[in-house]
């Protein structure tokens, strides 16, 4: 029977805790758990911010959509003048 350790004995042989070294570590995991509070609010906040303009479109047949214009290279004329849209243009199929 001696040898089997009750749990009394083992807090026995424990070294004791600092009673400042255990308020430090209250301390220490408050300020750990507002840092990743102050963490993950930003991070919320710019996906948010993000996915705002940056949702997918739904879009369905006989949808009228406008096409941009800022990547065509077979406009003639001042560029600068001309439409930035063209359309309105009806989708006739929807595919990927």
């Amino acid at each position: 029977m001696e040898s089997q350790i009750t749990s009394r004995n083992l807090r026995n042989e424990l070294v004791e805790i600092h009673p400042t070294a255990a308020s430090s570590k209250v301390m220490l995991d408050k300020a750990r758990k507002h840092a990743v509070r102050c963490m993950e609010d930003p991070f919320a906040y710019a996906k948010d911010k993000w996915d705002k303009p940056h949702a997918t479109a739904d879009f369905r047949v006989v949808d009228l959509v406008l096409l941009s214009t800022t990547n065509f290279n077979n406009i003639k004329g001042c560029k600068k003048l001309k439409d930035s849209l063209a359309g309105p243009f009806v989708i006739e199929a929807l595919h990927g």
